[in-house]
């Protein structure tokens, strides 16, 4: 993990760290926040820093040290919205960001939740114990982005939301299949494993066989379902947050086509878009964002 950042002197200073984080985190959630007004572009990345910071110890650290800092993580985060927020310029930015928008701290008890499944070691046994990890850990994050958005649907938008979240985090999991064993971690859930007649020597080969590519087959349809489904609330979301969503929701669902070209190696490979690829697609984002909202 990063050590902590010195305190800031103002939530400029805090704002700037949040959108440092963002930039060297994920180029394509930046991207996608630059198509925010100014001040919901400032939101998103207090947002996203919070779970940066929650995500890093999960994967930085492991047993009673990830315990204690994801115990300290949450604490801070629920300081940001009952305040008075301390100094650590994230909990300074989120506690902004929580009184200016209608940002549920319900969503954040979810993602800790999600982490605690990371810290804990859980194993995946099905494809519920994978949904509801998926839901944890990034759905949840539609729900904290939508209200910065303004929307109107309601639930059902949020539902759209929470489904893109999850078509993310899914692409993470394919993505980095390789990475993940590394640390000793298998976010492919054992029934899915049993059904394509993989297992863990299969894994730890790191070669992609005919039942790992049937596997890896599935997978990826189910996230391009979830892409799918949660693409329809974009046209519910208020002026350029509709861009802001749909370019970062297609650039990432671009590195399930990369991961396709490279026959799912997903083993010694990370699949990516590249930067010039991600700014092709805003042209075309934007005129398929002329379409009017589906019923």
């Amino acid at each position: 993990m990063n050590p902590a950042p010195a305190a800031p002197a103002t939530l400029q200073e805090a704002v700037a760290h949040c959108r440092d984080v963002t930039r060297a985190h994920s180029k394509t959630f930046y991207l996608g926040s630059r198509f925010f007004p100014s001040r919901q572009r400032q939101a998103v990345w207090a947002v996203y820093a919070a779970c940066r910071d929650g995500d890093d110890i999960a994967d930085e650290l492991s047993g009673e040290h990830a315990q204690v800092a994801l115990a300290d993580w949450w604490a801070r985060t629920q300081r940001a919205f009952h305040g008075p927020p301390g100094p650590h310029p994230v909990e300074m930015a989120l506690a902004w960001a929580a009184q200016t928008y209608d940002i549920p701290l319900a969503a954040f008890e979810e993602l800790h939740d999600g982490l605690l499944m990371d810290v804990c070691g859980h194993t995946f046994e099905d494809m519920d114990d994978l949904t509801l990890y998926c839901r944890r850990v990034a759905g949840v994050v539609g729900f904290m982005i939508a209200p910065i958005s303004g929307y109107h649907g309601g639930p059902r938008t949020l539902d759209y939301a929470l489904k893109l979240g999850q078509a993310m985090q899914l692409t993470n999991i394919l993505r980095d299949v390789g990475e993940d064993l590394a640390r000793g971690r298998v976010y492919l859930p054992l029934s899915e494993m049993k059904r394509h007649g993989v297992t863990r020597t299969t894994l730890e080969a790191g070669t992609v066989t005919p039942e790992y590519r049937a596997m890896m087959l599935d997978l990826t349809a189910l996230a391009r379902e979830w892409y799918a489904q949660g693409r329809r609330g974009i046209p519910l979301l208020h002026g350029s947050a509709r861009l802001a969503v749909a370019t970062a929701a297609r650039a990432y669902e671009g590195i399930l086509d990369d991961l396709a070209r490279n026959d799912f190696d997903n083993f010694g490979r990370r699949a990516y878009v590249s930067g010039p690829r991600k700014l092709l697609m805003v042209p075309r984002v934007w005129w398929e964002l002329r379409s009017p909202p589906l019923p």
